[in-house]
């Protein structure tokens, strides 16, 4: 899986960090608070788009809500930056992965959908920031995921080309966004998208259900399976 790799990106909600059980909860707080009903396609819908697309989404899709789009991101961020700080814990196995691999030598980026002070607060409150060489967000770039604009602007600040690239992720659109960038993906195992499980074998080059899967060489290849086409 690391053959050749020169550089690691991560994306964080999900993938580097226990985090997705936060926003079925805000979800259901925000939409409480303002009397919204959520779409039977909800999670699909909003699933790649980065923090900024979601709340346009929220004020494109909720026409009663009568808020903007910085006004929504502003409650999100009151809602969950706390929460970063103080209940969110790396997946299992993934600090020693980011030790193994500096001692390696090879680069770390993180690429993520969510918002740059919320990613902050749980990298800080975690002491994972100085693992990282570069940190962007998908609001940083023109499009998010699947669009690859995020991950290829990781690469660009770390100055490696994409096909020495390996990702890491745990939803469809965000693998795709991997994959769009010219990437080898690693699909991460996460509660919030086990339904998925069978589409995100599908399209990554790799599957863990945690980081020492790696180190015990039990990972699963899953490029091109014929009986997932």
């Amino acid at each position: 899986m690391l053959t050749g790799k020169k550089a690691v990106i991560f994306d964080m909600d999900g993938t580097l960090v226990d985090s997705m059980w936060i926003w079925p909860e805000v979800d259901r707080i925000y939409m409480g608070k303002y009397g919204l009903t959520q779409p039977d396609t909800f999670h699909k819908d909003i699933e790649g788009m980065s923090y900024t697309e979601t709340a346009q989404y929220f004020v494109d899709t909720f026409r009663t809500l009568n808020r903007t789009r910085e006004q929504v991101m502003q409650e999100w961020r009151e809602m969950t930056t706390d929460l970063y700080a103080t209940r969110v814990f790396p997946k299992r196995g993934a600090l020693d992965f980011l030790k193994a691999m500096k001692a390696r030598g090879v680069l770390l980026g993180i690429a993520t959908s969510n918002d740059r002070s919320i990613a902050d607060a749980a990298l800080n409150a975690r002491d994972l920031a100085g693992y990282f060489d570069s940190v962007r967000t998908s609001c940083e770039v023109s499009a998010g995921k699947p669009a690859p604009d995020v991950y290829l602007k990781v690469a660009e600040d770390l100055r490696v080309d994409p096909r020495e690239c390996l990702v890491f992720e745990d939803v469809p659109k965000g693998i795709l966004a991997g994959k769009n960038a010219g990437m080898e993906v690693c699909a991460v195992d996460d509660e919030f998208s086990r339904p998925w499980d069978s589409e995100k074998r599908r399209l990554a080059d790799y599957f863990i259900r945690d980081y020492y899967d790696i180190r015990d060489n039990t990972y699963e290849r899953c490029a091109h399976r014929t009986d997932e086409t």
